[in-house]
């Protein structure tokens, strides 16, 4: 069955299937991408499934995908684990669909954790034992074989079913607008641009450089960067992290220098040896009040004392409300409430900046416990069965 499976490879075929995806309700999709050697991950197959069957584009014959990324703004696009698909439109089309329904993320809102499988989601919700034979599968060959294409198919053909039955439970707990809030998320195109002003805190060694050599570190980052983009190859392929890193100190002035670094070979200096030492000479002109901040130091012991007896509330609100504890507030955010001490329920609630759904759950609490409307304490230790609780 799978074996005939239409295979979208021509303009006109990809158009008369944009009709057919903006007159649908909601399209499930997923893509098969390579990562190795580009800068931005390659689109190698994309899966479509309807209510009455999938279809499958091939991106390597079609050679203009951005009607189908169109198309699928006029739709709630259903998928599982859909922010590296997403990242890979935003990246290449500056797009992505502003409706959304990730299983996986909606999953995590009835007690499934954060990254369950679709394989294991599919065992669970649909009583179907999926066969994933084909997860390092070469997709840039062609034709597809016939173990292939049931893989492809598998990967979609469940999706809308289990949107459905999931955001039924999801209703019946009364967490579906978590669910659906947390996904609309996804669909944001700015969740996906990368913040380049902060790209050079990534290189190794940063955090013991000092704001000049940051800046410099920032301006080679962002030739490294623009180059990538332009060769279309990874950012590794142009100079490695570390070299970068050493090329921040070195502040080299003349081409010539540039030989003292033994992993920048003779080619990158050709070809990229002027450019390096202007981009040196960039960060150098940078006004010392415009100069990049140094990465914060970690926590001093009181207020990493504090951060951890947060994360302990939150711990307890995840396991008491059986949701993932990273669902509800990451641990650097946190930290940053212990490195700034918010002074106000409204300066405490902007500095966390959590949705709606976890303003109750989540912000609430904490603050009543930071201004001592609340305090932790064990019960149940001395039967075997400690529970932290909050009282007044």
């Amino acid at each position: 069955m799978t074996a005939s499976v239409p295979t979208i490879d021509t303009q006109a075929g990809l158009d008369e299937l944009c009709g057919r995806v903006r007159q649908a309700p909601r399209v499930a999709l997923d893509t098969e991408f390579h990562t190795e050697r580009t800068y931005a991950p390659r689109l190698m197959v994309v899966q479509l499934a309807f209510d009455d069957g999938a279809v499958i584009v091939d991106p390597l014959a079609v050679p203009d995908l951005r009607p189908l990324i169109d198309a699928l703004s006029d739709t709630i696009v259903v998928g599982h684990a859909l922010t590296s698909d997403l990242k890979i439109f935003a990246e290449r089309f500056d797009a992505v669909p502003p409706s959304v329904f990730d299983t996986q993320v909606a999953a995590s809102f009835l007690g499934y954790g954060m990254q369950v499988s679709l394989a294991d989601l599919v065992r669970d919700v649909e009583h179907v034992r999926l066969a994933k034979s084909q997860t390092v599968s070469d997709w840039s060959s062609r034709p597809f074989s016939a173990r292939q294409l049931e893989y492809l198919v598998d990967d979609v053909a469940h999706l809308l079913p289990m949107y459905d039955k999931l955001t039924r439970r999801l209703e019946d707990a009364g967490r579906l607008t978590w669910a659906l809030e947390e996904c609309a998320g996804l669909g944001d195109i700015e969740r996906y641009r990368a913040d380049e002003r902060r790209a050079y805190l990534r290189i190794p060694g940063a955090m013991r450089m000092n704001r000049r050599e940051l800046g410099i570190l920032n301006e080679l980052v962002k030739l490294r960067d623009r180059v990538a983009r332009e060769r279309d190859l990874p950012l590794k392929y142009i100079i490695a992290d570390d070299v970068v890193g050493g090329l921040a100190t070195l502040r080299p002035k003349r081409v010539e220098d540039l030989e003292q670094l033994r992993r920048l070979d003779a080619g990158t200096r050709r070809q990229l040896g002027r450019a390096i030492v202007d981009a040196v000479e960039g960060g150098e002109a940078i006004p010392e009040d415009e100069l990049p901040r140094r990465p914060e130091r970690p926590l001093g012991q009181s207020r990493d004392t504090l951060a951890a007896m947060m994360g302990v509330v939150v711990g307890e609100i995840a396991r008491f409300n059986d949701l993932p504890q990273s669902l509800l507030v990451p641990r650097a955010t946190l930290e940053r409430v212990a490195r700034e001490i918010p002074q106000t329920q409204e300066e405490f609630d902007a500095l966390l900046e959590v949705s709606h759904w976890r303003m109750s759950l989540v912000a609430e609490p904490l603050w009543r416990l930071l201004s001592g409307e609340l305090r932790l304490c064990i019960e149940g230790y001395a039967h075997g069965d400690p529970k932290i609780r909050l009282t007044p």
